[in-house]
């Protein structure tokens, strides 16, 4: 039983104590977040330790009967293989490897160009239905966008892009657009016009303006914006899985699930091609971490 406090003045004052209930509360609410941080890393670590754990085995321990969780030969065969062996797999991986790259590296650029000007002119002009059209861009972010691609199929059919770079890069901006358009548009309305205005109070254009003056100020957002189009693109599987038939087009993330179902594909070669698969963005997310982080909250306080 605890004892009341006598303050100077002689009043009594109740005791300055968290209640032990409150307290054992907060102490599992405390654990529960621990357990739910310490599941939800191993459910995405395991699986990517599994894939390099494979990729270094040779196919014999790869194919053995008894688990092993630490490769008892590790080599690096696998990735050698990869990246020197002219045969027919590492040869199509390889080929994969540089389609996602010139898909995912024109879509950026190219997204990141229009959303550059669109979110330009939604920030700095005034013009009838600007709202409207600035939230009817953001409100296709809400559809699935598995709902279009039967309709985006057709079309690309129809003008002889399927099979091609065109038509997944244009697929990609379509889809793209909208969040980087948002992005940018944030970093853009956090600019103090003042600046701006000087610019064209000297003369200058407004596509002078934008260059020389906005540009410079806002390429914290425009790498934001790059890198999260890149990651995004890096990551899909089933508008190039429909939109690309043959090994002209077809992503590394295509290619890996394809080979998958081959049985005369070795599952080290596979575990490897993942490995590398994964390495790029895992390095662009790490390295350029702070930039993502900004760019998402640029312009939510000010």
């Amino acid at each position: 039983m605890s004892a009341a406090v006598t303050t100077r003045s002689g009043t009594t004052a109740a005791p300055a104590t968290v209640p032990a209930r409150r307290r054992h509360r907060t102490d599992r609410m405390g654990a529960g977040r621990v357990v739910g941080l310490v599941l939800a890393v191993l459910w995405s670590i395991v699986p990517i330790y599994w894939a390099v754990k494979t990729s270094l085995q040779t196919e014999a321990d790869a194919r053995s009967a008894d688990t092993q969780y630490v490769p008892l030969h590790p080599t690096l065969h696998n990735y050698a293989r990869l990246l020197t062996d002219d045969s027919d797999v590492p040869g199509q991986i390889r080929r994969s490897a540089l389609n996602i790259v010139v898909e995912c590296g024109l879509a950026t650029i190219v997204t990141v160009v229009l959303a550059t000007l669109a979110a330009y002119a939604f920030a700095r002009f005034r013009f009838r239905g600007r709202n409207v059209f600035f939230y009817a861009v953001l409100a296709t972010m809400a559809f699935p966008p598995y709902t279009t691609l039967i309709p985006l199929y057709r079309i690309m059919s129809l003008f002889g892009l399927v099979n091609t770079y065109a038509g997944i890069v244009l697929v990609y901006v379509s889809g793209f657009l909208p969040l980087a358009t948002w992005v940018l548009h944030n970093y853009f309305a956090s600019i103090p016009q003042g600046i701006e205005e000087a610019g064209l109070i000297d003369g200058a254009g407004r596509l002078q303006v934008l260059r020389h003056l906005l540009l410079p100020l806002a390429v914290p957002g425009i790498i934001s914006t790059a890198l999260i189009t890149f990651l995004f693109a890096w990551g899909q599987f089933l508008f190039p899985l429909v939109l690309s038939s043959d090994l002209s087009t077809q992503p590394l993330t295509v290619v890996i699930a394809a080979l998958q179902g081959r049985h005369v594909v070795p599952s080290t070669l596979l575990n490897a091609a993942g490995v590398l698969a994964i390495v790029v963005p895992a390095a662009l997310a790490l390295v350029f971490n702070r930039y993502i982080v900004n760019g998402l909250l640029a312009g939510s306080a000010k």
